[in-house]
């Protein structure tokens, strides 16, 4: 049974971990957090790579006050899964951005950081962890597939996390992603399609594309192809 571990400096509605979570993360509470605005809910679940050498590095930075920043869990290359905030409490991790025309994503979000670099595989340990908690998130929130996406999505041009070498078809075969399309069509304007599937911040054409290969077509390179029309889950051929 969780007893209530208060600590100095976090107010108490927040320093108590959910006795709930069948994952028993370790509880390593972040002092930046508020509640969520006008009483919502999380809706999305937002995945980013910390950029940092170790776990440890990023723990001490997400609790750090200073730079304001933190998420709801943290898991490591091992395994290790860290909560830093309670999921009814709005973490800090999202910042500016919008996602199917809704702004303040900290408000709709739980933020998920993975212990990575940005420039190496994710290990196997994390993505199993990973995938077990977004199990647990999206029963417990009846958050649906296309509410799990990247930082780069909703912030395009200004983040790139969760990054090229994270695999998101992993996530989609589960059903724990939006999967990718299976028909080419090109009859309809590519900015109108990536807006269907929730790119809808204003950004200009490059960094739309960029944004969205990012997520389906990571090592893509050269201008606008079918196949980028394809993976945005076009349900039909041109005619």
């Amino acid at each position: 049974m969780a007893t209530d571990t208060r600590v100095a400096g976090i107010p108490a509605r927040s320093a108590v971990l959910s006795t709930t979570d069948p994952l028993t993360p370790i509880w390593h509470p972040s002092p930046n957090f508020g509640a969520r605005r006008d009483g919502r809910k999380p809706s999305l679940i937002v995945l980013h790579y910390t950029a940092m050498d170790s776990a440890s590095a990023a723990l001490e930075r997400l609790c750090d006050p200073g730079p304001e920043v933190s998420a709801h869990y943290l898991i490591g290359s091992e395994g290790t899964l860290w909560q830093l905030v309670r999921e009814a409490d709005r973490a800090w991790h999202a910042g500016a951005g919008e996602w199917h025309g809704q702004t303040d994503i900290n408000s709709r979000s739980i933020g998920i950081e993975l212990d990575n670099r940005g420039d190496h595989p994710f290990a196997e340990p994390q993505m199993q962890r990973l995938e077990q908690l977004l199990r647990e998130l999206m029963q417990r929130w009846t958050i649906a597939p296309d509410g799990v996406i990247g930082h780069s999505d909703m912030a395009p041009g200004r983040k790139a996390d969760p990054g090229p070498r994270f695999d998101w078809q992993r996530l989609e075969q589960q059903g724990l992603a939006a999967p990718r399309g299976t028909a080419i069509q090109t009859d309809i304007d590519f900015r109108t399609l990536a807006q269907s599937r929730g790119y809808s911040a204003t950004v200009d054409d490059e960094t739309l594309l960029k944004t969205t290969r990012l997520r389906y077509r990571p090592w893509a390179n050269g201008p606008l192809h079918p196949d980028d029309f394809k993976a945005l889950g076009t349900t039909r051929n041109p005619t």
